[in-house]
């Protein structure tokens, strides 16, 4: 059946067999995408596919009220669920990894962050600065903001980091802006203006 926006913000809001159709269709539809969209990805079958849309269609009906009509309803609920997927993929990624692994790497270096385009004086600066960070990283945070903030900047999703902290996102957000805070003021501290902070914020 082919709906307009507003019949499937209707019969999805409705109750009863309407709904449960029109669930049924978008399931449908939103599964052909995601398979589509998500071609080639590895761990990508249709268990988990099947997961996503389910998940997916939760999140569709919560937000209901947020669909304003500026694209197709089926283009919107494929955003959610492609973003949902995304979500997953990168959380399971990281699901078997302990926190305390990703704290012993010691591949990160300053000059990953550090542009190699400008003249060695500055490349010179920059390093120095980001030495500096790192040695405030290991003694001007507490062990909790530290373990956040690396396992940030290593790229483990914040979901991830709250699980392994035993917190939630709101407080994870917290924790890590007071650990930028704190970083911030003593690199001021040492020195550094704040044009040069620019490097790092």
């Amino acid at each position: 059946m082919n709906r307009d926006n507003d019949t499937w913000v209707a019969q999805l809001s409705s109750a009863g067999a309407e709904r449960e159709v029109a669930l049924t269709e978008l399931r449908v539809v939103l599964f052909r995408n995601l398979r589509k969209a998500l071609a080639g990805r590895p761990h990508v079958d249709n268990s988990f596919l099947e997961d996503a849309v389910q998940d997916a269609l939760l999140r569709i009906l919560d937000r209901l009220d947020q669909f304003q009509g500026r694209s197709r309803f089926v283009t919107w609920a494929t955003s959610i669920a492609i973003r949902v997927a995304l979500g997953e993929l990168r959380r399971s990624r990281w699901k078997d990894v302990s926190l305390d692994s990703v704290l012993d790497d010691t591949d990160y270096a300053p000059t990953r962050a550090v542009d190699s385009s400008p003249s060695p004086e500055l490349l010179v600066q920059q390093e120095a600065l980001f030495h500096k960070l790192h040695e405030l990283i290991e003694t001007a945070l507490t062990e909790k903001q530290r373990a956040a903030l690396l396992a940030e900047l290593r790229g483990m999703p914040q979901d991830e980091i709250a699980r392994h902290l035993g917190s939630n996102r709101n407080a994870l957000y917290k924790l890590t802006h007071d650990a930028r805070k704190k970083l911030k003021s003593a690199l001021q501290n040492a020195g550094y203006r704040e044009d040069e902070l620019e490097l790092t914020y």
